[in-house]
């Protein structure tokens, strides 16, 4: 269930086992705002069951992997993914590593500002515990303890946010460890090395469904997720396929199936020049 390791710092490639074969429709974005012609490369970060993982086959999972599979399908691609760490994705954006980061990334106005985004989704920040730990109820609950969340998202700016409020309101702040990946912070909790671990509320719920950890408490701080890419051409196209999939009920389908509520959202893209 957990992230086999990357044999590599930059990435591991895993070509999707849906191909477009040449002929049978024709590319709907320019081959010149591809890294590859004929191919929608995306980064992503498999940590995240039920929306991005490996499973014990070693196969890429999840609802996220399945949307954009869908996307590049639709847009004639033959889809591709790379395993890497959420700390490389914007950077390997910039540097045209990769045609779209397909991580769930948060959206804000500071990453608008420097890429293209497609909001889709949205979610909101949970902490699991271990499944015996009953003390923790709500976020007061949580100073003092020692927390782990993945670097540098959207998650471990949230989670010092509250460890600034939980100082503000004269409590005890956390002990914040940084992890590189989520299956790592969750290997680290199932271990007693940390005390909770800040992820997203599918996440967390997925994980108390099992058995594993227990969701302690969810909801807080609500933003969107989105897709983010560098190439305003293939943002447009993917905005349209995004459309057109909420119009034939596809996207709602796949988001039932998850269990993760469809977003009341345009799928217009929002970033420079825009």
């Amino acid at each position: 269930m957990l992230l086999r390791k990357v044999s590599s710092a930059a990435a591991v490639l895993l070509a999707s086992t849906v191909a477009v074969l040449a002929g049978d429709c024709t590319p709907k974005v320019a081959d010149s705002e591809l890294i590859k012609p004929g191919v929608l490369v995306m980064s992503t970060n498999p940590t995240l069951p039920p929306l991005q993982y490996v499973d014990s086959a070693g196969e890429l999972k999840g609802m996220r992997v399945e949307l954009g599979t869908e996307i590049a399908k639709r847009l004639c691609l033959t889809p591709e993914y790379v395993h890497i760490e959420f700390s490389a994705m914007i950077p390997g954006l910039s540097a045209g590593r990769w045609d779209m980061i397909n991580t769930g990334i948060f959206f804000t106005e500071e990453r608008a500002g420097m890429m293209q985004m497609i909001p889709y989704e949205d979610q909101a920040i949970s902490v699991s515990v271990a499944s015996g730990n009953e003390a923790v109820k709500t976020k007061e609950d949580l100073a003092g303890l020692r927390i782990g969340v993945e670097i540098g998202g959207f998650e471990e700016t949230k989670t010092r946010l509250l460890d600034e409020e939980l100082k503000a309101a004269g409590k005890e702040g956390l002990v914040i460890q940084t992890f590189d990946n989520f299956a790592l912070a969750y290997q680290a909790l199932r271990a007693g090395q940390v005390d909770g671990v800040v992820s997203i509320d599918a996440v967390a719920k997925e994980y108390d469904a099992r058995g594993d950890f227990r969701r302690a408490v969810s909801g807080l701080y609500p933003a969107p997720v989105a897709f983010a890419m560098k190439s305003p051409a293939l943002a447009d196209a993917v905005s349209e396929v995004l459309k057109e999939m909420k119009a034939d009920g596809s996207l709602a389908a796949l988001f039932d199936s998850y269990g993760v509520p469809m977003p009341e959202t345009d799928y217009s893209v929002k970033g420079p020049g825009r």
